[in-house]
């Protein structure tokens, strides 16, 4: 074997030295990588605006998948767990769906019915409102002759939402007849039959109809005296 053979042959060495060399460096880089991404998980992204109290549908979601390390405990990776739910707010497209986004939507207990009626948005409910919370329902009624006086009710108190729906425009000639309300949101309630028939007398004979929002720890107690209000209890005074 002469010199050039014998330069040859060291070269292809070094250069099969080279490769193994290049390909570990590579096996290293994928494996550096795969440790600090580690596994990837299914997750769901919102396709289109979702807006606040919608009924969720998967048809909604798509799904991807990304590193489980990066994702935060609270992103949803199985679309069961938002069957039946809401959402509590305006969902924005591209965003990761996660469950403190969406809300069981409240459901009739035993005894309880569902009735809806309209609100001015401006008075009664001013984006406060939402499915689950606890409001007492006011009237006010006019005086029917010179013996009586105007006077406020508390028609019922701690009513349950159960679902509040998006701003509606009254039909001409259906609108508020002392008010000029020609807006107002569809608000349903879960109530007993009793307590639906004074609701519905309230909307039919009431010249207002308004909800106080409760606090969220629970009802709030009505004192005797409280159920109803007039001007002759301040002027007394």
């Amino acid at each position: 074997m002469n010199s050039r053979q014998r330069r040859g042959i060291v070269l292809l060495l070094l250069s099969g030295l080279c490769a193994l060399g290049a390909f570990a460096g590579v096996i290293s880089v994928i494996s550096d990588v795969n440790s600090k991404v580690g596994p990837e998980t299914v997750a769901y992204r919102v396709k289109a605006d979702i807006a606040p109290y919608t009924p969720l549908r998967a048809a909604q979601f798509e799904k991807i998948t990304m590193p489980e390390r990066w994702l935060s405990p609270s992103a949803v990776t199985d679309l069961d767990a938002v069957d039946g739910k809401i959402a509590v707010t305006t969902l924005r497209k591209g965003s990761l769906l996660q469950t403190d986004m969406v809300v069981a939507r409240p459901r009739l207990e035993e005894g309880e019915q569902e009735i809806a009626i309209m609100i001015d948005a401006s008075t009664g409910v001013a984006g406060k409102i939402r499915p689950g919370n606890l409001v007492n329902i006011f009237a006010t009624f006019a005086a029917q002759n010179d013996d009586e006086v105007d006077q406020s009710r508390l028609i019922v108190p701690n009513a349950r939402v159960i679902d509040v729906g998006e701003l509606t425009a009254l039909e001409p000639g259906k609108s508020d007849r002392s008010s000029g309300l020609t807006e107002a949101v569809p608000i349903t309630f879960a109530l007993t039959t009793k307590d639906a028939q004074r609701v519905a007398y309230a909307e039919s004979f009431a010249e207002h109809v308004r909800l106080a929002l409760l606090p969220g720890d629970g009802p709030a107690a009505v004192r005797p005296g409280e159920g109803r209000y007039d001007l002759s209890e301040d002027k007394n005074r």
